[in-house]
């Protein structure tokens, strides 16, 4: 698998989808960024290579709608504290504003993409709006680990519209992890899993309860 470190990225536009699906608080500031600081390395490889960095990432379930309360704002004001610098938000992912202000970019900025998910053709993979997603970008970025077992058409879709594609720093390194941990594990090897959606976990257990002591 190719990485980010691999490419020729100065002056190119990257699509990096990274997975910000964050808890909020009741004031809409985000309640744990672990997720965005988990992003940082590959995000600040990409400013610091003066490429064009385009983000993007789902937040909640808001199945299809401009949902307020799914808004990526929240995330975006997070990320530019992180940085310190300024990530602007785009008001979509798609669209022709989205198109201008990604044609405005200069090398090293970023701009994060309004919620995935407020289009329902990313959860159906819809090959158009994969393309839309694609036609942003030189070169697609994957640093989400958590949803790249979903055929989201940011996740597997838009890879059939770009010309190169590559592995960011924490999709490596949890692929590393994993791979260390399934092919050569140090026994007794115990799997403990977390989380609140079972019916999306019960394949990836039946297929790991062969592989584990406990």
């Amino acid at each position: 698998m190719k990485n980010i470190r691999d490419l020729d990225i100065k002056g190119k536009k990257l699509l990096i989808r990274v997975d910000f699906n964050v808890p909020l608080d009741k004031e809409r500031r985000v309640a744990d960024d672990t997720r965005i600081r988990e992003a940082l390395p590959t995000i600040r490889h990409a400013i610091n290579e003066e490429a064009k960095v385009i983000i993007c990432s789902h937040l909640g379930r808001p199945k299809g709608e401009a949902k307020p309360e799914f808004s990526m704002a929240p995330a975006a004001r997070k990320l530019s504290e992180l940085l310190g610098r300024e990530v602007k938000l785009a008001p979509d992912c798609v669209g022709s504003e989205v198109e201008e202000m990604v044609a405005g970019l200069k090398d090293g900025e970023a701009l994060l993409l309004e919620n995935l998910r407020y289009h329902k053709e990313e959860t159906d993979n819809d090959s158009g709006f994969a393309s839309s997603l694609a036609a942003l970008a030189d070169i697609y970025i994957n640093d989400a680990f958590a949803v790249s077992h979903r055929a989201h058409a940011s996740v597997e879709g838009v890879t059939h519209h770009v010309r190169e594609t590559a592995a960011g720093f924490l999709l490596q390194k949890e692929i590393d992890f994993f791979n260390r941990s399934v092919k050569n594990p140090v026994r007794p090897l115990t799997a403990l899993i977390g989380g609140a959606k079972v019916s999306g976990k019960l394949e990836a257990l039946e297929n790991m309860i062969k592989r584990v002591d406990s």
